[in-house]
């Protein structure tokens, strides 16, 4: 379970031709503080740590294994060596829940349509699925690229979000603009309430 709120921007190290499908990302955290097993969330993909090596400077690399059917239906399966990536710790027992409940299950892969300046903020109008479009909702929540936003507007299946200066120097978000695929996952909450209505509707049919 996550927050949304992003903790560091790790990069991606190059790829090993003879293990596909393993990523390792470089990071600030300290190894002693990260078991193998440990649940990451990369990009809002929650990813399990399976080695880890300290770097020299402090920090680590850690290595995540990604299915086939994970890096088709995100954006890891057009991950690049360079490549900065958000990261989230896993939530602890009595954390502070600053952001919103995100599991790190990806819904879907959003497009940035739209990026401009907005006063002191930075707007996005993100095109979803169709098929996601009930589940969002203005001034809900939605976790991109693993940061937990909130909704400005919505119409059909396009939807508007603001970040302040602090979240853009905090994730990648500074680095995306029109035509790049995000990671989506929508609010676990909406997701029940939908579900509810709907089986409401067919016991009364």
């Amino acid at each position: 379970m996550f927050t949304g709120i992003i903790t560091d921007i790790g990069r991606l190290q190059p790829f090993s031709q003879d293990r596909p499908g393993v990523f390792q990302i470089a990071c600030a955290y300290d190894p002693a503080s990260i078991a193998i097993g440990a649940s990451i969330a990369c990009d809002g993909c929650c990813l399990t740590v399976t080695e880890l090596s300290p770097l020299p400077a402090g920090g680590c690399v850690f290595s995540v294994d990604v299915s086939n059917e994970t890096l088709a239906k995100t954006t890891l399966g057009g991950w690049q060596p360079g490549q900065a990536v958000n990261l989230e710790r896993a939530l602890g027992l009595g954390a502070e829940l600053g952001g919103h409940i995100v599991t790190g299950h990806v819904d879907a892969v959003a497009v940035i349509v739209e990026r401009f300046e907005d006063g002191n903020a930075v707007r996005f109008v993100v095109e979803a699925p169709a098929q996601l479009q009930k589940f969002i909702a203005p001034k809900g929540s939605v976790a991109l690229n693993g940061v937990s936003l909130t909704v400005n507007e919505v119409e059909g299946a396009r939807f508007g979000i603001s970040l302040i200066p602090h979240t853009l120097q905090q994730t990648n978000w500074k680095n995306l603009g029109v035509n790049d695929k995000i990671n989506l996952e929508v609010d676990l909450l909406a997701r029940y309430v939908a579900r509810m209505y709907q089986l409401e509707r067919a016991e009364k049919t």
